[in-house]
């Protein structure tokens, strides 16, 4: 299949194209490199530009004969979704929308979104299905919940499939090491550890010992990134025609800040320097997928249930490419 993946040299961007060009897929991997990096895909499948840059993106889809898309471009900071929403309704939204009618226009039928667990804001069960309410509590949360409704009227009006992933907390790195997490400035939990063991930065702040867990920290649902690959790639196979499908994407097991912490002491064999401070705003207390309905439709499981093997990944990563994929 020829594959045009939006946010192709980002992190979960990358990951996917590695597997969809393993398995022989043509792809074209689009990024305007702003947070992806150039080392992190094949020169000859990367082409830089804006989603913006309406021209380029027709003129893109025409001449390889674009049959699905896997959107991945987006900012994706919820700190600073608060402090400019501005920024991110432009890019989040404007540049879906986009996308969006480059498929229109050139007949494109498959559209695979990668959306977040942050459209359902403060569940209120757990673990969370995707009956729950979407309610976001954030910028962030908002425009990707935007983008998730305009594809749906898409789909309704001009015939294109839609596959919506809301995922929890990616993670780790490919299993060879040769491509992982590099973000900046890095606001990730297991890369800022694992940063931190190794004397690369100040102590990891952690955000509040005083929530309703077990033991007071916050609890989130790691999924590997190799797993989510697999996943954006089993949605170009399985969506159907017309169709509209929406899928939480998670282990369905929650580890607390303090456990993960102490999965990185132990991955490392080095004490980890954190320190606590006061809760960040808008921090739910517990985020765990129930991912039942995609296990259950398509056969998805992920391969990687074990924090620590995911931290593994993380940290050969980070012992092979101490500073990412560079300056």
């Amino acid at each position: 299949m020829r594959v045009f993946v939006s946010g192709g040299a980002g992190y979960i961007g990358s990951h996917t194209v590695r597997r969809l060009l393993s398995s022989g897929h043509e792809v074209t991997a689009f990024d305007d490199l702003s947070a992806g990096h150039r080392q992190a895909v094949p020169e000859n499948v990367l082409v830089v530009g804006r989603l913006q840059d309406t021209d380029q993106l027709n003129q893109l889809m025409a001449e390889r004969r674009i049959e699905a898309v896997v959107h991945f471009a987006a900012s994706v900071n919820v700190g600073e979704s608060v402090a400019d929403p501005s920024a991110y309704y432009a890019n989040n939204v404007g540049g879906s929308l986009a996308l969006l009618d480059a498929c229109k226009q050139a007949g494109i039928r498959r559209f695979v979104f990668s959306s977040t667990c942050a459209t359902y804001g403060v569940p209120s069960t757990l673990p969370i299905t995707e009956n729950e309410k979407q309610s976001p509590i954030n910028p962030y949360g908002n425009t990707k919940l935007a983008v998730e409704r305009a594809a749906v009227d898409y789909a309704n009006a001009y015939g294109i499939s839609c596959c919506f992933f809301r995922y929890f907390n990616a993670s780790g790195a490919s299993s060879d090491a040769s491509i992982g997490e590099d973000h900046r400035p890095e606001t990730h939990l297991i890369p800022l550890l694992l940063a931190a063991a190794a004397g690369q930065r100040p102590p990891v702040d952690i955000f509040g010992t005083d929530y309703p867990t077990p033991d007071g920290t916050c609890i989130r649902d790691y999924v590997h990134v190799d797993d989510l690959a697999a996943a954006h790639e089993l949605a170009l196979h399985r969506l159907c025609d017309r169709e509209v499908k929406s899928f939480n994407l998670g282990t369905g097991s929650g580890q607390s800040v303090w456990q993960v912490v102490r999965a990185c002491e132990q991955v490392c064999g080095k004490n980890v320097p954190v320190k606590v401070v006061s809760r960040r705003i808008g921090d739910p207390p517990e985020l765990v997928a129930d991912a039942s309905r995609i296990y259950n439709d398509w056969g998805w499981q992920p391969e990687y249930r074990d924090l620590k093997r995911i931290v593994e990944t993380a940290w050969n990563w980070h012992q092979t490419h101490p500073d990412g994929y560079g300056a």
